[in-house]
């Protein structure tokens, strides 16, 4: 599955034109490396995004096309601070 519309499935951001300029702006790393909104993900994969002044960091669970709202966080696990 693509990086931009994983974002958007998984509602971390609710837009895949935001999820496109985030990406594109190279804000965005997958297991260490600067990511395209084309990358594609697998499971197990770890991805950054720089937000502002923090980074959101979380590992890929699942892969889904279509997920329902209270589904959309079992895509993905949070990683704390700790473990960057």
């Amino acid at each position: 599955m693509r990086l931009d519309k994983f974002l958007k499935v998984s509602r971390i951001i609710k837009r895949r034109t935001v999820a496109n300029d985030v990406c594109g702006s190279g804000r965005v790393t997958v297991n260490g490396k600067d990511a395209k909104p084309g990358v594609k993900l697998k499971e197990g994969d770890i991805v950054k995004i720089q937000f502002g002044n923090g980074v959101v960091a979380f590992r890929v669970l699942q892969l889904s096309e279509t997920v329902r709202k209270e589904d959309a966080s079992s895509m993905y696990e949070l990683i704390e601070d700790s473990q960057m």
